[in-house]
């Protein structure tokens, strides 16, 4: 048996539909999903396994227009995960077209075109008309010579096996890079913590959307089976605090209960979650709190 394997880059704007692809592809939910724009911080690898090939997603941060050191620091670690990669493939949203944000990603693309293959998915193919589509479709293939497009819905999953099938014939022959039951291969600590920001993000809305960041400070196997998880909630400032903790704790017992949940529902035991909200201003300019995102402080420079 001819085994393959291989790493596959998701690149595009950010809320192109990246973390949903992964998702979808891997059958597990390894790369958080919000409908905020730049929720995937590090490069989440998930495993999916296709006939005899083992196709390894690297989950990028959107591409966008960098303004801060955080900023620089997760557009870097996007073109780095393409340039590690043997496949790439560019998500463009239908409904969007051909953005700004589109045009420079396409200027930049030849600098890792070399030696690696790079496919088109459209995505959020039910926003928009046939004709327009393939409209679309042409324009982007005239800027760039991508070797396929697929037009995909993440979502709803339209489309997104014959993406697999065919990257299960692009990665190259080799053994498997993965043992088989593993889906993720960020520490349990992180995917813990990336649970816990979703929530955050999701219950606080426009609120404090890149102002905190989460870290598992400690995490104690029971002997009954179940798990100890101690969890900090970073914020910029006092005022932030409040609005995380909510009036008289409610937002904060909300977040923890959804977190635990879905936690308990992930390892598939129980999970006694405890979480404590601190105020450190400058957390956006701390090496420690990148590595434990799994991005390079050293990035951010620039």
């Amino acid at each position: 048996m001819t085994t393959r394997a291989g790493f596959i880059a998701l690149i595009g704007e950010p809320n192109a539909g990246k973390s949903t692809l992964t998702n979808r592809m891997v059958g597990a939910k390894v790369s958080i999903v919000t409908h905020k724009v730049q929720t995937t911080r590090a490069r989440i690898r998930g495993v999916a396994i296709e006939g005899d090939s083992q196709l390894v997603f690297v989950d990028t941060p959107g591409l966008f227009k960098p303004r801060r050191r955080l900023d620089r620091a997760m557009v870097a670690a996007a073109w780095g995960g393409a340039a590690d990669a043997d496949v790439v493939v560019l998500l463009v949203e239908a409904h969007r077209g051909v953005t700004e944000g589109v045009e420079r990603i396409l200027d930049a693309l030849g600098d890792i075109a070399k030696g690696r293959t790079i496919a088109l998915a459209i995505n959020k193919i039910d926003r928009i008309k046939t004709e327009a589509l393939l409209a679309l479709s042409e324009d982007l293939n005239s800027r760039f010579a991508f070797a396929r497009t697929f037009m995909i819905s993440a979502e709803k999953g339209h489309g997104v096996d014959d993406l697999r099938a065919w990257l299960a014939q692009e990665v190259p022959e080799g053994p498997w890079l993965y043992p088989e039951d593993q889906i993720a291969d960020l520490p349990l600590r992180m995917i813990a913590a990336e649970m816990t920001r979703e929530k955050l993000t999701l219950r606080l809305h426009q609120e404090l959307p890149y102002q905190l960041t989460v870290e598992t400070e400690s995490w104690e196997e029971r002997k009954d089976g179940s798990a100890r998880i101690e969890q900090v909630i970073y914020v910029a400032r006092d005022g932030h605090k409040g609005i995380v903790l909510g009036r008289k704790g409610e937002t904060i017992k909300a977040v923890s209960k959804a977190a635990r949940e879905e936690l308990e529902e992930f390892l598939g035991r129980r999970v006694h979650l405890f979480l404590q909200v601190k105020v450190r201003e400058n957390w956006q300019e701390e090496a420690a709190r990148y590595s434990e995102m799994g991005l390079d402080f050293k990035d951010g420079n620039g």
